[in-house]
């Protein structure tokens, strides 16, 4: 058996000199190294900028979805989306594990696992795909997936349901991050604030911004201003589109007595919500762009261009501990559970 780098660096076929996230071509030969483990996949959930630019590349026909997905796969070794640079994650059962890792660390063959490293690192290999869930991201398929040493997972727990945990786990990050941005008494614009990762967010920032705080969702459609009523944990639904900068300031603007937000969180799945965001911002205020549409270019050259003093922050998908967090908040809001049940069950 082979001796295997714990980054996966071996597996990287060109170019050479880079990690397996940044590689255009990796190996997705399933006889695993000492060091790897060996996942029979389940599911994929695409991340939310991959998929709503491959529903569009494909006209929303799963036929070609599936082409795409495919596509990539078998050119790249992983899921990768060039025209995105992203991925998402998966879940799946243990199939086997390397003698390097047996006894290190807590898995058995057979644990049911969603890996929290991104699908555009990880070594794929698809033999069929069963289902396509057009709206919820999320792809049914046969095959099998390589993790390295490095790699981080979550057990599935027994008291969520399996796709839940899977939407959930995937953006784990966002409302860890939130956790640690937001402040009692904060204003908080949150764009985006209709998915699943903005409502996470939404729920997160109400609690720790607390009473004297105040919370804004931000969405262009009709139906998820409605739902973030309902829910009762934004104190405003806007209805703008974020790809209009003028019209988001102007609308974070009237909702905040023109002092703009001391944090936004920017959720969205398209491009080009950079200046939106900023522009919503106060001075000296925060933005968490967790969002993999995201043009950091934009967002820099942008912020210098209106005389904006933000602090912009990339959107790490990982947190310590995010995957418990993020399961931990549909045990404590019963609500907020049945909404990912019956958008994900």
């Amino acid at each position: 058996m082979k001796n295997g780098s714990p980054y996966g660096t071996h597996r990287v076929i060109e170019p050479q000199g880079v990690l397996p996230q940044g590689a255009w071509k990796i190996d997705n030969t399933m006889e695993i190294c000492d060091n790897e483990i060996l996942v029979d996949v389940a599911a994929l959930n695409i991340d939310a900028a991959s998929f709503t630019q491959i529903k569009k590349e494909a006209g929303g026909d799963p036929a070609q979805i599936e082409a795409i997905v495919r596509g990539i796969v078998e050119q790249r070794g992983k899921h990768h989306n060039p025209a995105t640079g992203s991925g998402g994650m998966l879940i799946g059962r243990v199939a086997a594990i390397g003698p390097k890792l047996a006894g290190r660390i807590d898995l058995r063959a057979g644990d049911r696992i969603a890996t929290l490293v991104s699908l555009s690192l990880t070594p794929l290999k698809i033999d069929s795909i069963k289902k396509i869930h057009l709206d919820k991201d999320q792809i049914e398929i046969e095959g099998q997936a390589i993790l390295f040493e490095t790699g981080l997972y979550a057990k599935l727990p027994d008291d969520i349901p399996e796709k839940v945990a899977l939407a959930i786990l995937d953006v784990a990050g966002a409302p860890a991050q939130t956790a640690r941005l937001v402040r009692p008494g904060d204003t908080v614009v949150v764009v985006g604030g209709g998915g699943k990762s903005g409502t996470l967010c939404i729920y997160e920032a109400k609690k720790r911004a607390g009473p004297a705080g105040r919370v804004i969702g931000v969405s262009p459609f009709a139906k998820d201003c409605e739902r973030m009523r309902e829910l009762g944990w934004a104190d405003h639904a806007l209805q703008v589109d974020a790809t209009d900068a003028v019209a988001m300031m102007e609308a974070a603007g009237a909702a905040t007595g023109g002092r703009m937000a001391d944090v936004v969180i920017n959720c969205v799945n398209i491009p080009n919500t950079e200046m939106g965001s900023i522009l919503s911002t106060r001075d000296l205020g925060k933005i968490y762009f967790f969002s993999m549409a995201t043009s950091f270019t934009a967002a820099a050259l942008g912020a210098e261009g209106v005389g904006k003093d933000v602090e912009m922050i990339v959107g790490n998908g990982y947190a310590r501990d995010h995957a418990l967090y993020a399961l931990s908040l549909l045990r404590e809001s019963p609500r907020l559970r049945r909404l990912f049940e019956t958008l994900y069950v």
